[in-house]
């Protein structure tokens, strides 16, 4: 049995606090078939229990394609429905509920399902040869894993429209001026670059990252009233916090801060 069929899915932990997964299954454009999305899923929910980890990179062996969504051969055979799980979604990432700062490292076309989950990652680093697109609506399908609302919060939305009833290709050029990419790097720079910027938010206190997340994820859902009063909640509780006196305390003695996480 080869690597890719016994690990679809890769999983390391970096100095810092940073994990890193990676679809591994090249030879499939690193499609999602039963086995990778379960154990995707898997190391979703581990990743996520983890209160060591403190920030999530989602990568992809290979530089022809991040991903290209739900491998079409276990949908012909009938296992589509067991791809995408039943309260998390597909790959267990689209819909769980997450805490942690998640990074995707795009190289290649990120097809279907494959947009989908960098829309469902924070922030995305992508090469020049990435491209994104949601063409459902060519095969008689919708972007159904939150594509077509995650994609219309994150672009404008008439340009969001576009792209969503064309099933058209956005390149990572346009994906940068449209501000759907955070940078655009050399393909051999992808992963690094995005771990450099999880080890610069790694390096922030965890509750004020935690609190932050969380408030910015609910910026479209919920009213400035709303927002307000959970930020107001949120200060409150990080100023009975250690980690904020010993923030202040690092910024008076100009030295680095070991955070405790309490």
């Amino acid at each position: 049995m080869d690597v890719m069929t016994e690990h679809p899915v890769l999983y390391r932990e970096m100095d810092g606090g940073i994990a890193v997964l990676t679809l591994n299954r090249p030879g499939k454009r690193n499609a999602l078939n039963v086995s990778a999305s379960r154990m995707l899923a898997d190391y979703v929910s581990r990743t996520e229990a983890n209160n060591d980890i403190r920030v999530v990179i989602l990568a992809a062996e290979g530089t022809a394609a991040f991903c290209a969504g739900a491998d079409l051969d276990d949908i012909a055979a009938g296992h589509g429905e067991r791809i995408a799980l039943r309260e998390t979604g597909l790959g267990g990432l689209i819909h769980a509920q997450r805490q942690k700062p998640w990074i995707a490292a795009v190289k290649g076309a990120a097809l279907g399902g494959g947009t989908e989950l960098a829309l469902a990652c924070d922030m995305i680093v992508a090469g020049p040869a990435a491209s994104f697109s949601l063409p459902e609506v060519r095969h008689g399908m919708i972007a159904g894993a939150a594509g077509i609302y995650r994609l219309t919060r994150r672009i404008a939305p008439a340009l969001a429209m576009e792209l969503l009833l064309t099933g058209n290709r956005l390149s990572a050029q346009r994906a940068l001026a449209l501000g759907l990419i955070n940078h655009l790097v050399e393909d051999e720079d992808v992963l690094q670059h995005a771990q450099a910027l999880a080890q610069r938010i790694a390096a922030n206190a965890p509750l004020a990252v935690r609190e932050t997340l969380r408030i910015a994820r609910q910026a479209f859902d919920l009213s400035e009233q709303q927002l307000r009063t959970r930020t107001d909640a949120a200060s409150r509780r990080l100023a009975q916090s250690e980690d904020m006196l010993i923030g202040i305390k690092a910024f008076q003695d100009r030295c680095e801060p070991r955070w405790t996480g309490r």
